[in-house]
Parts: structure tokens; C-alpha cells; sequence
């Protein structure tokens, strides 16, 4: 499958999990791939426990695996909520990969907290890393789309940006912003040819889900019978979706010449809107 060679991709948080799925998947279909994401946040108010992540690292083992299927790929070490990384990411990818056609905004964290209790911190790094991280990563892109007449974003939301859940509502909340986001910069950038959408998956079995599991699990349950629960009651195909679902999706927004503003489910029927 070849149908984005000669293109040229960026992934945000693309070391793992769903931005792994989408990297591979964008590379199979032909396109070279710079892969960013952080080694270590400097807040412990995610998902993993403290501010080690680890990002960085595993980019580099997915840089090798899109090597061996014989496309250039680059680790750029990025902290998207920064604007200055982000300007270096773009600049980078184009130094040393020669263009910007496809922008996959993933990078996102989470922690389970209702809102009373909620550390301001939870709420700032959500939306630092969720809501402005997309912001800097599309303003950084898009002059370089714009003079090169044309380009696909692609922004990672979520099933939880169009249902709110308790205990999540700044991940939520987080997520609404994306969508909201996409559709009204899908509007600006038309006329220049740049096609903005938005991916929400459902419940995969990454680092994320992984905690939500551990975390959201009753008295007495293990954490696998957790994540059996949610994939029964949540999902009408009772089966969860893989990284490698949202990576097609990914391929055929990329090359999708009349799709832009639409916010797609990739979730085994949770959400029917």
C-alpha cells in the first residue's frame, strides 16, 4: 500500500500506544514519518505515576521499526505545551525529512479525578498538554502547509469529547475543546487547501487504559477484570479497538481530498453521533 509516498508525516506522541498504530500505519502506506513525543513531563499529575514517561526513548525503538519497512523516520524530543518545541519539531522535520504533508496531533495525557477534590495542576496539564499542545502543533504546521498549497491535520479527541464522564470531566472537557477546535479550524484553513479532522477512539488497551482499568476498577476486582467489564458495558461489539483501527482511519484522512471538519468515531458503536 503506497498511496502517501513521497508524503511526509509528524506524529505527535507517536512513540506508543495510538500514536504508535498511527505512525506505522502512515508509514506502510508509503509515507517517511518524524515521530515526537517527551521524555519526561515535568508534572506528576498524569496518568503514569510520576514525571517519567519514557516517550522519547521508545520513539527512537518505533523510529527503527519504520526504518525496517524501508521509510525514513526521525525521534524529535518535543514537550508540545511549549511553543518553542513546537516551532523546533516542524523546522526539524523539515530539515531533515524535506516537508510537512500530514500533521497528526496525539499527544494527550489523563487522571481520574472528580472535580471537587481536582488539584489545579490536574486541570493545567490536561489542557496544557490535550487542548494547547494541538494549538501549537497546527500553528507551527500551518504556514508551512499553506505555502506548500495544501496539507491534512489530523487531531486526536476522543469518544469522552462527545459524552462526559464522571470523574474525567477535565479529560472531557479536554477533548470538547478538540473537537471544537477541528471543525472551526477546518473552516479557516479551506481555502487554503488544508483539510482539518478529528479521530475519537474508544477504549484501546494502551499505557492510558491500562491506568483507567487499575484505577476505575470496584472493591475486590483485579484490574483485568476491570477492563473486561468496561469493554462489555461499553462497547456494543464487544471488542476493543486497537491502535492499528485508528491508524487506517489516519491513512484515509491523510489522502481524504473532500473530508474536513468531521469529528469520526473509531470506538465499536459507544457513540452513534
Amino acid at each position: 500500500m503506497t498511496q502517501l509516498n513521497g508524503k511526509v508525516a509528524l506524529v505527535t506522541g507517536g512513540a506508543r500506544g495510538i500514536g504508535r498504530g498511527i505512525a506505522v500505519a502512515l508509514a506502510e502506506a508509503g509515507a517517511d514519518v518524524a515521530i515526537a513525543d517527551v521524555e519526561q513531563i515535568s508534572s506528576t499529575a498524569q496518568q503514569y505515576g510520576s514525571a517519567v514517561v519514557g516517550g522519547f526513548t521508545a520513539a527512537q525503538a518505533t523510529v527503527a521499526e519504520i526504518a525496517a519497512l524501508g521509510r525514513r523516520s526521525i525521534a524529535i524530543q518535543v514537550d508540545v505545551s511549549k511553543k518553542d518545541d513546537a516551532l523546533r519539531m516542524v523546522e526539524k522535520t523539515f530539515r531533515q525529512l524535506g516537508d510537512l504533508n500530514v500533521l497528526v496531533c496525539n499527544a494527550g495525557v489523563v487522571c481520574v479525578s472528580t472535580v471537587d477534590p481536582m488539584p489545579e495542576e490536574a486541570w493545567d496539564l490536561t489542557f496544557a498538554v490535550n487542548v494547547k499542545g494541538v494549538f501549537l502543533s497546527c500553528q507551527a504546521a500551518i504556514p508551512a502547509m499553506r505555502a506548500r498549497s495544501g496539507g491534512s491535520i489530523i487531531n486526536i479527541a476522543s469518544v469522552a469529547g462527545k459524552n462526559g464522564m464522571a470523574g474525567l470531566a477535565h479529560y472531557c472537557a479536554s477533548k470538547f475543546a478538540v473537537v471544537g477546535f477541528t471543525n472551526s479550524l477546518a473552516k479557516e484553513l479551506a481555502s487554503d487547501n488544508i483539510r482539518v479532522n478529528a479521530i475519537c477512539p474508544g477504549i484501546l488497551r494502551t499505557q492510558m487504559w491500562e491506568y483507567l482499568a487499575d484505577t476505575l476498577k470496584k472493591p475486590g476486582e483485579s484490574k483485568e477484570q476491570s477492563w473486561q467489564r468496561y469493554v462489555q458495558a461499553l462497547i456494543p461489539l464487544g471488542r476493543p479497538q486497537k491502535p492499528e483501527d485508528i491508524g487506517q482511519l489516519a491513512v484515509y484522512l491523510a489522502m481524504a481530498e473532500n473530508v474536513t471538519g468531521q469529528a469520526i468515531n473509531v470506538d465499536g458503536g459507544i457513540e452513534l453521533h
